[in-house]
């Protein structure tokens, strides 16, 4: 049951990575040209290509399709990943974005990788030949690894979206509002008299 819960966690991480780069390809070539890795010529193909990869993956590991073949698919993925950015950490190109998930970047920011991003990385090929090397499951032990699996992504990718809009202390807007009300206050007390 764990294998399956590893390998719909893996398949809903490769579904959540996949489906918000389907629409902007010209963005995910310019991510994938980003790496300096592959001829130019290859970016709008791999750029094309590789969310796709990953949904149908994804989806694989999740309905448990095959798993000793998606994991061991997945495994080389990320173990590809792996590689790409651990070759620019080491150019010392921290100015990259990793289209991991989307795009960390929007228009006037720049994104930044860190070792983070191949040790995140790293971590999931490891898990993914795990899947691959685990003997196949019944359908009772698949159903509930695969709800175990896909209600731990959902919890992450909750806790994810509700960081990014949420701020947990003080942020650079208080400190401007701050002042203003201040400002405020002196305006208003000068008014009553």
């Amino acid at each position: 049951m764990l294998s399956a819960a590893l390998s719909s966690g893996i398949g809903a991480v490769l579904v959540l990575a996949g489906v918000p780069k389907v629409g902007d390809r010209a963005r995910m070539a310019r991510a994938v040209r980003g790496y300096r890795l592959l001829p130019d010529a290859f970016a709008p193909v791999v750029g094309a290509g590789l969310p796709w990869l990953e949904i149908v993956l994804g989806i694989a590991l999740v309905l448990g399709v095959a798993p000793r073949i998606t994991g061991a698919v997945a495994a080389a993925l990320f173990a590809a990943f792996f590689v790409a950015l651990t070759v620019n950490l080491v150019r010392g190109r921290r100015d990259l974005d990793c289209g991991c998930f989307a795009f960390g970047a929007g228009t006037e920011e720049i994104a930044h990788i860190s070792w983070w991003h191949p040790s995140r990385a790293a971590a999931l090929a490891i898990a993914a030949g795990v899947v691959a090397g685990t003997p196949a499951l019944s359908g009772v032990e698949r159903a509930a690894g695969a709800g175990i699996g896909i209600f731990m992504v959902a919890v992450i990718a909750v806790g994810v979206y509700a960081r990014s809009v949420m701020s947990f202390g003080r942020r650079p807007v208080d400190d401007y509002l701050s002042a203003a009300a201040v400002e405020l206050r002196a305006v208003s007390s000068l008014s009553r008299y």
